[in-house]
């Protein structure tokens, strides 16, 4: 899944995700539009189409990985391109996941929601 996303390829992404699957970017929906949970394949695809739209992952490294039976940790340091405003940077993230079926069935995800607000506004 991380190298398809890394490729821009949302099919690629969802072939990794349940049916039933959610995907959560933690922070205040409040603030930050894209913070928030989407729940369902519909809705996951166009949450993931938006994001690979706005956000294009340059270089991904793995700083550490945990997995406890159907749930994983990862903790990544990536430079990503923020289209919009082609402006690249270089941030952590942690990506926690729960699988069922072999398939992702919930990935929550936390980022620098600060950092995105400000990328986002105009």
């Amino acid at each position: 899944a991380y190298a398809a996303r890394g490729k821009g390829d949302v099919a690629g992404v969802m072939a990794h995700f349940h049916t039933d699957a959610s995907f959560e970017l933690v922070g205040d929906t409040k603030l930050l539009s894209v913070a928030g949970a989407s729940r369902g394949h519909t809705n996951l695809v166009q949450t993931m189409t938006q994001l690979s739209e706005a956000f294009e992952f340059l270089k991904r490294e793995y700083i550490s990985f945990l997995v406890d039976g159907d749930r994983a940790a990862v903790h990544s340091r990536v430079t990503i391109r923020f289209v919009p405003k082609d402006h690249t940077f270089t941030t952590e993230i942690l990506d926690l996941f729960k699988i069922r079926d072999g398939k992702v069935i919930e990935l929550v995800e936390f980022a620098d929601t600060a950092l995105i607000k400000h990328l986002t506004s105009a």
